[in-house]
This record gives C-alpha cells, sequence and structure tokens, in this order.
C-alpha cells in the first residue's frame, strides 16, 4: 500500500473532497481524507471504500496549529509519502463579513483556518516533500480573494494574504521539483456541505449565483499538479483586466 502515490485532502467533504477522491483514486493514488466532524467524515470514507477505492480517514480540527505536524506524519506512517495534498476547509459559519462591519475580533477568529493553518502544513509538507525532491500542494479559496468583493471580507482578506504566500512558496520552491498552487472558486460547488446548507428548510439558490461540479474544480486541481505551468486557477474563468 505504501508503494502506491497518495492525495492527502484537508478539509474533506461530500462535495469537493469526494470529488477528489474519485479523480486522483481512479489514477492511482492512495486517499487520505482529513475532517473534524468524525461521523461524516468515517461516512464518506465507507462510501468511497464501497467504490472500491482505496481510502483512509484521519479526523483532525485543522484550527488545533500544534497538531497539524503529528497528523502529517500520521498520514505518511499508514500510507507513506504524501504526494499530492490539498487544503480546501469550509467552515460552517463561512467567515464572510461586510468590511465595514469587520473588527480585529473577527478577523482574529479567522486567522487559524483561513491563514495559519495552511501556512503551518504547507511549511511542514513541503519540508518533507524538498528533501524527498517531489510533492506538490494545493490551497483552494474563494473568488473574493483575487477581486475583492462588497459585501465579502472577512475570510477572503485572509484567504488573499494566504494567496500571497503561496505565489511567493511556488516562486521559492520552484529549484527543487516541488509544486505549490492554488485555486479560487467564483461559484457554489454543487452537492457541497455549502450547498445543502442553502437549501435547506425549502430554501432555493439565488439564480444569479452561479453553480460549479465538484468534477470540474478536481479537473483542474490535477491539471495545476500534474501539467505545473501555472500557480494558481481561477474558477470559472473570467477575462484579465
Amino acid at each position: 500500500m505504501a508503494d502506491r502515490k497518495t492525495i492527502a485532502i484537508f478539509g474533506a467533504g461530500i462535495g469537493l473532497g469526494a470529488s477528489l477522491a474519485r479523480h486522483y483514486g481512479k489514477q492511482g493514488y492512495q486517499v487520505a481524507l482529513v475532517a473534524r466532524h468524525e461521523g461524516a467524515l468515517h461516512e464518506l470514507t465507507s462510501k468511497l471504500k464501497d467504490e472500491g477505492l482505496e481510502v483512509a480517514a484521519f479526523p483532525a480540527d485543522l484550527t488545533h496549529l500544534e497538531g497539524l505536524p503529528g497528523l502529517v506524519d500520521a498520514i505518511e506512517m499508514q500510507l507513506g509519502a504524501i504526494d499530492v495534498a490539498v487544503y480546501a476547509p469550509v467552515p460552517s459559519e463561512g467567515g464572510f463579513v461586510p468590511a465595514t462591519q469587520l473588527d480585529a475580533a473577527a478577523v482574529q477568529e479567522l486567522v487559524p483556518i483561513y491563514t495559519l493553518a495552511p501556512i503551518e502544513l504547507a511549511y511542514r509538507l513541503t519540508t518533507i516533500m524538498t528533501q524527498r525532491g517531489a510533492g506538490a500542494i494545493v490551497v483552494v479559496g474563494g473568488l473574493a480573494a483575487v477581486r475583492p468583493m462588497p459585501g465579502l471580507s472577512g475570510a477572503p482578506a485572509l484567504m488573499a494574504a494566504t494567496r500571497n504566500y503561496i505565489h511567493a512558496l511556488h516562486g521559492g520552491l520552484a529549484p527543487s521539483g516541488v509544486f505549490a498552487g492554488a485555486i479560487y472558486i467564483g461559484a457554489m460547488i454543487e452537492g457541497s456541505t455549502g450547498m445543502k446548507v442553502a437549501t435547506s428548510g425549502g430554501r432555493t439558490i439565488d439564480p444569479r449565483l452561479t453553480t460549479i461540479s465538484p468534477d470540474t474544480v478536481a479537473e483542474a486541481i490535477w491539471r495545476l499538479t500534474t501539467e505545473r505551468t501555472q500557480v494558481e486557477a481561477i474558477l470559472p474563468a473570467f477575462p484579465q483586466s
């Protein structure tokens, strides 16, 4: 089992996480699923195993920064070297606050999940990957991190800070054979937990709101980590200004 390639999905859910597991699993990868809600995580793991994928569950709260190095070690001890890591948690509270209502306390609550955890994980993972001379890490964020939007501050401001870090990390790792990149999504992912929450209680999605298939995002991440021709991708694509 340890001879096969491994993808670790940090913040694995029923939308993008499941799609990534299937996409990479069909390419022969083992899959490590990381999420904080243990019951939902094991349910997803069982479903993917029933589909014939090699999947292992690692319950963890990504905001517990001191536990992240040990989490990486636990995955590698069980599955072998992590070849691809995707950081894509979606906190239930979202973290979107109008800039006019954003204060330091609100930002402080969001910093661990949107900035500190991806940086800590990237530091641990890329240190190990650099020693091996191979590997890739991708951080998933929202479009507002790239294009600031009225009414959507808070989380996007911190995602923007992480984006700055990923771009710098990408350049720094270039000679090592290790890839760091990012995906920014300006749509609601179909079949995701976020979609389920938005449509609960008989509510309907605003028809003006774009949706996107998680398979489309998974394919974009696959291309990013295999082709390595760009540091980031934006979905749906929009014209560069």
